[in-house]
């Protein structure tokens, strides 16, 4: 019975990768949002963002628990699309939790 509940969970995202390209401007850049779990029990989100080809900077915001970590990761990424970043790769996961 547990097996067929674990199929009806809903999968939930993970990590979104955008993108943001103006060959016009010299602009090609990165953001990277994710949702990971820390050693301690808390859940991260976390943002990466740079010029593609180049390292750039990490951040992490530690959350209670994974919904709230959600809303926040689609807070960014609603401000993203706004900037003009595409999604260009996106992983969802399926957990029972």
């Amino acid at each position: 019975m547990e097996s067929s509940l674990a199929e009806e969970t809903p999968p939930r995202l993970q990590m979104l990768v955008l993108d943001r390209s103006d060959p016009a401007q010299n602009m090609a850049r990165f953001y990277v949002l994710a949702i990971e779990p820390t050693l301690f029990g808390d859940i991260a989100l976390v943002r990466e963002w740079g010029r593609r080809g180049c390292s750039g900077r990490r951040r992490l915001v530690l959350y209670d628990d994974r919904e709230t970590a959600a809303e926040a990761l689609q807070d960014w990424l609603l401000r993203k699309t706004r900037r003009g970043y595409d999604v260009v790769a996106s992983k969802t996961t399926k957990d029972d939790a």
